[in-house]
C-alpha cells in the first residue's frame, strides 16, 4: 500500500546507521539510504516531529547458530553516521536486540510525546527494521517505512521484507512521498 497520510504526531525513527554497520557490503548503495534518512531527519525536525536515532551496542544473550562477534567491536562501532547530522533534541536508543521495542524506553518515549505513527528508515532491512516494525505494529502505532531509506546485506531477505511482510504491517513508500506530506500536512 502507498504512503497515503501521516497522522499529526508522527516520528521517524532511524535503524542502526551507525559506523560499524553502514560500512559492510548492502544490497543498495549506503550512500543513497544515508541521504534519504538524512532528508527524513532534517524534515521531521523542521516541522517540529520526533526523531529517534537507535543504535545496536551488542546482541540478545541467547544461543544462535551465528553468534555475533560481540568482542570486536571497534571503540567508534555505535557511532551514528554523520549524515544524520545528530542534533540536541534528537532521542537517542540503544539497543541489544533486532527491534527497537525490546527491553529498551522507546515505547514510552513515544507514548509520552503522543506519536500515533512511526516513520522508518535504516539498516538491516530484514533484521533491525523489520522487528522494529512488527513490535511498532504490535504496540497499535500506524508503521511506515521509507523504502529508499532501507537497505539489507541480503537482497532475498529485503524483497521479503519490502514485498511481503511490511505491506501487512503499515504502508510503504519512497522519501519523497513522505516529505510530500510532511509538508502538505502541516
Amino acid at each position: 500500500m502507498p504512503v497515503t497520510q501521516l497522522d499529526s504526531k508522527t516520528a521517524l525513527i532511524v535503524i542502526d546507521l551507525q559506523k560499524g554497520i553502514v560500512g559492510l557490503p548492502a544490497v543498495h548503495p549506503i550512500a543513497g539510504v544515508l541521504a534519504n534518512a538524512g532528508l527524513l531527519a532534517t524534515a521531521f525536525r523542521r516541522h517540529g516531529l520526533p526523531v529517534v536515532l537507535v543504535n545496536v551496542a551488542g546482541g540478545a544473550p541467547g544461543r544462535t547458530e551465528r553468534a555475533p562477534a560481540r568482542n570486536a567491536m571497534p571503540p567508534d562501532w555505535t557511532e551514528l553516521a554523520p549524515e544524520l547530522n545528530v542534533q540536541p533534541a534528537d532521542h537517542k536508543v540503544t539497543k541489544l536486540t533486532w527491534g527497537a521495542f525490546a527491553n529498551t524506553d522507546l515505547d514510552a518515549l513515544l507514548k509520552e510525546l503522543g506519536v500515533t505513527q512511526i516513520v522508518l528508515a535504516g539498516v538491516a532491512t530484514s533484521i533491525g527494521v523489520e522487528s522494529t516494525a512488527r513490535e511498532a505494529y504490535a504496540l497499535g502505532f500506524n508503521v511506515t517505512i521509507a523504502i529508499d531509506a532501507v537497505t539489507d546485506l541480503d537482497a532475498g531477505a529485503h524483497e521479503n521484507s519490502i514485498t511481503r511482510i511490511f505491506p501487512r504491517l503499515g504502508e510503504t513508500g519512497p522519501s519523497a512521498a513522505i516529505l510530500v506530506l510532511l509538508d502538505t500536512a502541516r
